[in-house]
């Protein structure tokens, strides 16, 4: 599904028309923190990311739910503007793969870089800090960290940045035990 990646095809398109009227507007940082907002309430809410998914609602529908979502969160007026254009192109279904095109966008123009962490449990201010300060050190930019919980790495992290991945999560170190064992 090309058309859905986070950096090219349709939802980099519209993320990148995006952050240049953002930029005109001098408006990046209100619209990212609209758009890290908006990422939460989908990822919290069952009901909303079957509402954004779903083609069975008409566009009018999907506006008029969404409008009223951006409405109560506070939305800059181009955060709704881009959300209700989405809607209204019938193309709602690209809104996550767009928020992640247009915050990578963010980060390139801050020197940052993205860094996908998936950790056994939450990992508290003072890891995050650590984390941070190891990966700055590593790979000589800022990173901003994106973070998700994954009991079943049982300990350990994983973390992604670009195309590699760093895996030092438990389970992982057991599957290669297991594996080593079975083989002698």
């Amino acid at each position: 599904m090309a058309s859905g990646t986070a950096e090219g095809g349709l939802a980099g398109r519209y993320a990148n028309a995006l952050f240049e009227l953002a930029q005109e507007q001098r408006a990046v940082d209100t619209v990212s923190a609209d758009l890290a907002s908006l990422r939460r309430a989908l990822e919290t809410s069952p009901d909303l990311a079957r509402l954004v998914r779903s083609p069975v609602f008409s566009a009018e529908d999907h506006a008029r739910a969404l409008k009223a979502v951006l409405e109560k969160m506070g939305a800059n007026a181009l955060t709704t503007k881009f959300v209700l254009l989405l809607a209204e192109k019938r193309r709602l279904f690209i809104l996550t793969h767009a928020i992640t095109a247009f915050e990578s966008q963010v980060a390139k123009s801050r020197g940052e870089t993205e860094a996908e962490v998936t950790s056994a449990r939450a990992l508290n201010d003072a890891e995050v800090a650590e984390l941070k300060s190891v990966l700055k050190s590593k790979l000589g930019k800022e990173p901003r960290l994106h973070t998700k919980i994954d009991p079943s790495l049982l300990g350990g992290l994983v973390v992604k940045v670009g195309s590699r991945m760093i895996d030092s999560s438990l389970r992982t170190k057991l599957d290669g035990l297991r594996v080593a064992m079975k083989g002698n």
